[in-house]
């Protein structure tokens, strides 16, 4: 089996799988329209992920951590080869949605490994979860998770 993991707000532990965020914002792996779940490979990658995404100044509200499981079997991981040369930038490259979106449509799978751009060496799992085995991840119940606060400074 396979974990992941996500860090969210408290208050949206609930629909945190339901990949309506992405849906409605898009991300990396995604443009706006798709449903997408993104988890990190370990939670000290979701955090680092959280915390890229914080503000300066932010304040840190009440953050859960919750972890998935999933067989290998589901999981179909991207060809690095598909990659442009500037994958990593932000803003992100346009093609890089392309690549999630094309994923979504075609059902390939319930999960897509692909890699982080924060640490390249390790993978973020996208989550479909409108495919049909979206069902057999195994999501656990959410656990506080407080960040260190040396963190941002």
């Amino acid at each position: 089996m396979i974990t992941a993991w996500r860090i969210v707000k408290a208050r949206h532990a609930a629909t945190a799988f339901d990949g309506e965020g992405a849906r409605l914002l898009g991300g990396r792996w995604n443009s706006p329209g798709s449903p997408v779940v993104y988890t990190a490979e370990s939670a000290a990658l979701a955090a680092l992920e959280m915390i890229v995404h914080l503000g300066r100044g932010a304040s840190l509200p009440a953050y859960v951590t919750i972890s998935c499981s999933f067989d290998p079997a589901l999981v179909s991981h991207l060809d690095r080869a598909r990659l442009p040369e500037n994958w990593r930038a932000y803003p992100t490259p346009p093609s890089l949605q392309v690549i999630g979106d094309e994923w979504v449509k075609s059902a390939a799978s319930a999960v897509l490994e692909v890699p982080n751009a924060i640490i390249v060496a390790e993978s973020t799992y996208l989550l479909n979860p409108r495919h049909a085995d979206f069902g057999s991840i195994r999501i656990s119940e959410p656990q506080r998770f407080e960040f260190d606060l040396r963190l941002l400074r």
